[in-house]
């Protein structure tokens, strides 16, 4: 069965370009095209895509807003963010928002194709030196990080010290092999624990695993 993909992007020449690479895969198939976020809205509850690729910055509503609507209603769509720059504010708050991952609009089509095909399956796109940077520069500054402490502590208390260990790995960007290597485990086990993790959080993969252990001081950024 193929992976079906939205696109919403405000520019006809990105969605286009988009659409040919995601359409020249035998697996993968694009369901529709959105110009802005309200668009974008409409479309996934119409066609449910199992993949968004969403623009964050279009007219009228931008894929932040977007993304937080479609999240809440509860499809199983799942959101990767397109944007220029890597450092950008709005690929953290989207990230918080409940997208799965973020990739770089010059990225290659086999990248991309590859974002697709991981976020598709359940998990989720993060690329380690990027995350930390974004978390890093944004952590401190100016109330970024709200805090959800209160409702997520409790939570907390439902995991096992393994667990709990797991997730500050998982907050640090590391993949199940460098988890697995650090301690000692297989990389099934690993993997058995984080979906325990997100499981008994209440969260849909590793990126809001990430968000979370930092609203809640899990870890701390690194000092600048």
């Amino acid at each position: 069965m193929s992976v079906r993909v939205a696109i919403a992007d405000d520019q006809a020449l990105v969605r286009g370009g988009f659409g040919m690479i995601v359409d020249a895969r035998d697996d993968l198939e694009v369901v529709g095209e959105a110009a802005d976020g309200s668009e974008a809205v409409a479309l996934v509850g119409r066609e449910r895509p199992d993949v968004v690729l969403m623009d964050v910055r279009m007219p009228g509503m931008d894929g932040i807003e977007a993304t937080r609507r479609i999240v809440a209603a509860g499809g199983p769509s799942r959101i990767i963010i397109l944007t220029t720059y890597d450092a950008d504010e709005h690929v953290f708050a989207a990230l918080r928002a409940g997208a799965s991952g973020f990739l770089l609009k010059d990225a290659r089509p086999a990248d991309l194709v590859d974002a697709i095909r991981i976020v598709a399956r359940g998990d989720a796109l993060l690329a380690p030196s990027v995350t930390r940077r974004l978390l890093d520069r944004f952590a401190d500054g100016d109330g970024a990080l709200e805090s959800r402490t209160a409702a997520a502590e409790p939570r907390l208390g439902d995991l096992t010290d393994r667990e709990a260990e797991i997730l500050r790995f998982v907050a640090l960007a590391l993949s199940n092999a460098e988890i697995a290597a650090r301690l000692h485990l297989t990389e099934a086990t690993v993997k058995t624990h984080v979906s325990s993790v997100l499981r008994k959080l209440g969260l849909r993969d590793r990126v809001q695993a990430v968000v979370l252990a930092y609203d809640v001081g899990l870890v701390r950024p690194r000092s600048s």
